[in-house]
C-alpha cells in the first residue's frame, strides 16, 4: 500500500536489521529505482524487477548485500561502468531473461565483483518422467521434489549436475546418479528460501519481439518450454550430440540422456540474449576465474582449462596481441628510456618499427583501459545551415581519403552535405535536384581532393567540387559546378580507380557501367556479368584496371579492363547472397561479405579462402551485413541490418576483439546497424550509421573511439553546444 518515497523512508529506517527485500511484483517508476540505485539499501538480499531501466548503474552503497536477482527485468541491456563498485559481498547474481547481450560490457562490470561465485543467465531445469527432478534447492533429503509450489523456478542454489561430469566415462554410474539427486554445498543461505522462487514473466510479449528482432524466430513457448517436462522435440538433442555439437551452436536448448534406467531432460530456461552467443560459457568462466557456479552448473577445473583453450582462440584480450594490460604513462616512459640510449649519432631513432611499436602499444593499453568506447552522435548545429529546424536523413557516408576532418553524406531525400566531422559544421551542401531520391553511392576523388562522385537510386550521377557549392541551404542551386554523367538505372553503388581517371558503377541489375571522368562520357556497359544484380563494385586501391564484383548470386570475381571484361580472372562463391566486398588497403586481400553475418577474407590474387570470421548466424535471409577494414588491414569491422550490435575482429587471426552495442534513446526504441568505416586517419575510431526500428524509422550517424572510454562523454557534453534537431539528433 506504500508509495515508492515511503518504502523507501521504511526500509532504511529498518537499517542493518533489513535482511531481505523483494520488490519484484511491485512498480514504483524511475524516481524509486534512481534513489534506490544512488543511495543504496543496507539489505542483504534484494530482488528487484523493472521493465523500464535500460542501463543499470547501482552505484550506491550495498556493502551488505549477497544475493541480487534482477530477473524478467525487461528492459535491462547491460550496466554503467561503475555499477557495481560498491558491492564487495555479492555472492549470487540472477539476471535470467534480460535482454543483455554484450559479453565484454558484461564481463567488465561483473569483473568488480570480488566475491561473486554464482552467476545465472539462463536456468538449466533438469526434469525426470515429466517431472521436476532435483537440480534445485527445492529438493526435499528423501530425494523427492515438492510438487506443491508450481512455480518454484529457482534461481539461486539450483545447481544441477554439471553436464560434463555425463560426458566423463571415467565416473562411476552410481557417482553420476549422486549428482543428480545430492544438494551443491555451493547453494545459497536457506533462510532465504523465497530467493529460490521464480518472479512471474510479466516480460514475455517484450521478450519475444526483441528475440524475433535479433533474429531468434522461435516463441519462448517452443524454445524455452516451461518445467514441467513437456519438452518441444525439436528442442532435444542427445547428450552425444551436445557434446559433439557444432562450435557454432549456443550454449542453450535442451538435451536428453539415460542414466540407470532413468530418462532426464535438461531445459535452458529464461534465458537472456548473452545466452546465444558463441562460446558465452568460456567465455565468462574464463573472464571472471572466481567464479564457481554458472547457470546453475558448477565450474569445475577441466572447465576453466578448456575454457582457457577456447578464448585463447576465438577472442583477443588486447589488441596487437598484447597479453597483459599496461599503462599508458608506463608505456611512454619505456619509450622515453629506450630513446635516451640511443647514441646520438643515430639521427634516424626512433625507427619507423620502433614507432609502429609503440603505436600499437599505446593503443593497446588505452582500448583495454575501458570496455565502453567512447560513443557519440554526429551533431550540426541548425544555426550552421541557414535554417533551424532541418533534420537529415542520412543513408550513406564516406570519410575523406586524405583530409581527416571530412566526411561526406548523403540522405534519403536526395541531399549532398560535407561537413567536417571534427568540429560538426557543413562545409558543403548540395540539395536534391528533381524527384525526389536516395543517395546510395558516394565516392571522393583521390588526386583532386575537392570532388566527389555522387549516385542515387533514381539513376542520376554526378561529379560536384565541394569548393563550388555553398555550405548553407539556400532558396536556389546552381549546378555550375557540377558535371553530370549518363544516367545509370536502379544505382546501388559507385567507385573511383586509383588514377581518378574512370568510375563504375552498379545496381539492381546484372550490369556494371564504366565511365570517363575527365569527359564526362560512359565508356562501356559490361552485360551479363552475373546471374543476379550486382550489389557492390570495387576498383582495388593501387591497379588502376583491377576491379571487383559482388553479387546475391553468391559469386565474387575479380575483373581485369585490360582483358576487356568478356571474362572474370576469378570466381569466388559464397553459401549466402553477397552483400558487399571491399579490398584491403594494400590490395593484398578480398573482405566479402554475405547475408547473416557470413564474412570471409580471401586472398586477392587468386580467391583462395585465407580466414573464415566463423561469426554466428541469425537465421534470418534479412540479415544484410556490411564489413570494412580499420586500421589498415589489422582489424575489421562488421555490422547486420537485423542487429544492434558491430563486431571488431582480427584480420590476421579472425579473433574477436570487442562489440559495440548501439542503445537507442529512450525505452522502446531499438537500432540496427545500416552502414559503417573505419576512419582512414585514427586508430581505432569508426562511424556507423544507425537505423531506428521503432517509433519511427530515421537514422542516425554515430562516431566511436575506442581509445576513449565513456567517462569521457559526460566531459564531451558539457563542452558541447546544445545542437537543434539536425540528423536525428
Amino acid at each position: 500500500m506504500l508509495n515508492g518515497e515511503y518504502a523507501l523512508v521504511l526500509m532504511r529506517a529498518i537499517n542493518k536489521k533489513l535482511r531481505v527485500v523483494d520488490l519484484k511484483k511491485l512498480s514504483f517508476g524511475k524516481d524509486f529505482l534512481r534513489d534506490l540505485s544512488q543511495r543504496g539499501l543496507p539489505c542483504q538480499a534484494l530482488t528487484l524487477s523493472f521493465s523500464h531501466v535500460r542501463k543499470l548503474n547501482m552505484k550506491g552503497e550495498f556493502m551488505r548485500i549477497h544475493t541480487l536477482n534482477l530477473d524478467f527485468s525487461s528492459s535491462l541491456t547491460g550496466f554503467h561502468e561503475d555499477c557495481f563498485t560498491c558491492m564487495p559481498n555479492l555472492k549470487h547474481l540472477s539476471l535470467c531473461e534480460t535482454r543483455i547481450s554484450n559479453l565484454w560490457t558484461t564481463s567488465a562490470a561483473l569483473s568488480k565483483l570480488p566475491s561473486l561465485v554464482e552467476l545465472q543467465f539462463q536456468n538449466w531445469l533438469c526434469c525426470k518422467d515429466s517431472g521436476v527432478c532435483s537440480t534445485s534447492s527445492s529438493v526435499k533429503s528423501d530425494n523427492t521434489t515438492d510438487s506443491s509450489e508450481p512455480n518454484a523456478v529457482p534461481y539461486f542454489g539450483g545447481l544441477s549436475v554439471d553436464i560434463q561430469e555425463l560426458m566423463d566415462h571415467n565416473s562411476s554410474t552410481a557417482g553420476v546418479i549422486r549428482n543428480f539427486f545430492s544438494l551443491n554445498e555451493m547453494i545459497v543461505d536457506r533462510e532465504n528460501p523465497h530467493m529460490l522462487e521464480d518472479s512471474s514473466d510479466d516480460s514475455e510479449t517484450e521478450y519475444s519481439s526483441y528475440r524475433q528482432e535479433y533474429g531468434y524466430m522461435e516463441p519462448l513457448s517452443d524454445v524455452f518450454p516451461g518445467w514441467n517436462g513437456q519438452v518441444h522435440p525439436q528442442n532435444e538433442v542427445s547428450i552425444d550430440t551436445l557434446w559433439n555439437q557444432n562450435e557454432e551452436e549456443s550454449s542453450v536448448g535442451s538435451f536428453t540422456t539415460e542414466i540407470a534406467d532413468v530418462s532426464l531432460k535438461y531445459i535452458s530456461n529464461h534465458a537472456s540474449p548473452i545466452c546465444f552467443e558463441k562460446h558465452y560459457r568460456e567465455y565468462m568462466i574464463a573472464s571472471l576465474p572466481h567464479l564457481r557456479v554458472l547457470d546453475n552448473l558448477p565450474i569445475r577445473k577441466i572447465d576453466k582449462e578448456r575454457a582457457a583453450i577456447t578464448y585463447s582462440e576465438h577472442f583477443e584480450h588486447l589488441p596487437y596481441r598484447r597479453k597483459h594490460k599496461e599503462s599508458v604513462v608506463s608505456i611512454l616512459q619505456k619509450r622515453e628510456i629506450k630513446s635516451a640510449q640511443i647514441p646520438a649519432r643515430n639521427s634516424s631513432y626512433p625507427s619507423r618499427k620502433a614507432q609502429q611499436f609503440y603505436t600499437k602499444s599505446l593503443c593497446a593499453a588505452k582500448v583495454g583501459s575501458s570496455a565502453w568506447p567512447f560513443m557519440h552522435p554526429l551533431s550540426i548545429l541548425g544555426t550552421d545551415m541557414g535554417d533551424e529546424g532541418r533534420n537529415f536523413r542520412p543513408r550513406q557516408f564516406e570519410y575523406h581519403p586524405s583530409d581527416s576532418s571530412l566526411m561526406v553524406f548523403g540522405t534519403l531525400d536526395g541531399e549532398v552535405v560535407v561537413v567536417n566531422h571534427e568540429k560538426e559544421k557543413i562545409v558543403s551542401y548540395i540539395p536534391s535536384l528533381g524527384a525526389m531520391n536516395s543517395v546510395l553511392g558516394l565516392c571522393w576523388l583521390k588526386k583532386y581532393p575537392t570532388k566527389l562522385i555522387a549516385g542515387s537510386d533514381n539513376g542520376s550521377l554526378k561529379l560536384y567540387d565541394i569548393h563550388n557549392t555553398p555550405h548553407r541551404i539556400m532558396g536556389s542551386y546552381s549546378s555550375a559546378g557540377s558535371v553530370t554523367f549518363d544516367e545509370f538505372d536502379q544505382l546501388t553503388s559507385v567507385h573511383v580507380n586509383s588514377t581518378d581517371e574512370l568510375f563504375l558503377a552498379s545496381g539492381y541489375s546484372r550490369n556494371v557501367a564504366l565511365y570517363d571522368i575527365s569527359t564526362g562520357r560512359r565508356l562501356h556497359m559490361f552485360t551479363d556479368m552475373h546471374r543476379e544484380h550486382i550489389n557492390v563494385v570495387k576498383f582495388a586501391n593501387h591497379s588502376p584496371s583491377i576491379f571487383v564484383t559482388s553479387s546475391f548470386d553468391q559469386d565474387v570475381k575479380m575483373w581485369d579492363l585490360r582483358q576487356k571484361p568478356l571474362r572474370a580472372c576469378y570466381t569466388a562463391s559464397s553459401s549466402r547472397g553477397n552483400v558487399m566486398v571491399c579490398f584491403s588497403p594494400d590490395d593484398h586481400y578480398l573482405l566479402v561479405s554475405a547475408v547473416d553475418n557470413e564474412i570471409r577474407q580471401l586472398l586477392a590474387v587468386d580467391g583462395r579462402l585465407h580466414l573464415n570470421f566463423g561469426i554466428a548466424h541469425t537465421g534470418s535471409s534479412q540479415n544484410y551485413t556490411r564489413s570494412y577494414y580499420m586500421n589498415g588491414r589489422d582489424y575489421i569491422i562488421s555490422g547486420s541490418c537485423d542487429e544492434h550490435v558491430v563486431r571488431i575482429c582480427c584480420a590476421q587471426t579472425g579473433r574477436r576483439l570487442r562489440d559495440i552495442s548501439l542503445e537507442g534513446r529512450g525505452s522502446g526504441t531499438s537500432m540496427y546497424v545500416q552502414s559503417l568505416r573505419g576512419d582512414p586517419s585514427r586508430e581505432f575510431n569508426m562511424s556507423i550509421l544507425a537505423a531506428y526500428m521503432r517509433p519511427s524509422s530515421r537514422s542516425e550517424i554515430f562516431k566511436v573511439n575506442m581509445l576513449l572510454s565513456s567517462d569521457y562523454d559526460k566531459e564531451y557534453s558539457s563542452q558541447q553546444p546544445r545542437p537543434i534537431n539536425s540528423m536525428g539528433g
